[in-house]
């Protein structure tokens, strides 16, 4: 989630500025998270996750749309819409994208390993001459630790490609989650995400359990000299 200031639209500024919007795509965690957990639906589950999200001057919503054909194997559709003000005009942008998160090793306590690839596309601005289309594409690393007392660990390890205008770049990318059990059915989260070359943004967040399968979220963050926010709600069935 990097929301940069506003140009007409250079890749080296809606690079930073599209990614919040990309994580209904990119390595997309149950919310209110951003660092993925090592986790996938039971075989024949869907889940519907939406959430409205500030970052900066940016802010807007996502969908996502979950389903698990097979054991271990979740696949996962998004698209979102934001908006960022600037000095002269606002910035708008659309995303869709893909990911897919393999888990072949899952426990309920200690170690689950895994995987995920992911597929994004910005377009900015699509009704003026400045557009242009952003791509991305991600493998991520999926660790996550649940221990004795159901608190949970995760980490993330892995690199993204970003394509626009006819520039690309690479960078590594990483994250550190805990989730800690305040009472039966509310949980606080912590974490720390970033990529490479780029100070690393910090969150902590509630997520409440309405009834089994349906919880509501919400999230604030601060990094690199700005602050993000969210709030969402996630149906599995």
């Amino acid at each position: 989630m990097q929301a940069k200031q506003h140009r007409f639209l250079s890749f080296a500024s809606i690079s930073p500025l599209a990614a919040g919007l990309l994580a209904a795509s990119l390595a997309h965690a149950e919310a209110p998270m951003n660092v993925d957990d090592a986790g996938t639906l039971d075989r024949g589950g869907a889940k519907i996750e939406g959430a409205w999200t500030r970052d900066g001057r940016t802010h807007g919503g996502e969908l996502v749309f979950g389903f698990s054909p097979i054991d271990a194997l979740e696949l996962e559709v998004g698209a979102g819409r934001e908006r960022e003000g600037g000095t002269h005009r606002e910035t708008h942008l659309q995303s869709n994208g893909f990911g897919a998160k393999w888990v072949p090793f899952q426990n309920e306590k200690g170690w689950s390993l895994g995987a995920r690839l992911d597929f994004g596309r910005t377009r900015v601005d699509p009704e003026t001459p400045e557009q242009f289309t952003e791509r991305r594409y991600a493998l991520t690393g999926l660790a996550s630790y649940r221990f004795e007392n159901d608190q949970v660990l995760h980490l993330n390890l892995g690199a993204e490609r970003v394509r626009a205008d006819g520039n690309g770049s690479t960078a590594g990318t990483w994250g550190i989650g805990y989730e800690f059990p305040l009472a039966d059915r509310l949980q606080l989260t912590l974490e720390t995400f970033g990529a490479e070359h780029a100070r690393p943004d910090r969150a902590v967040g509630l997520r409440y359990e309405i009834r089994p399968g349906l919880k509501v979220s919400g999230a604030i963050g601060r990094g690199d000299g700005r602050s993000f926010g969210q709030a969402g709600f996630a149906w599995e069935f």
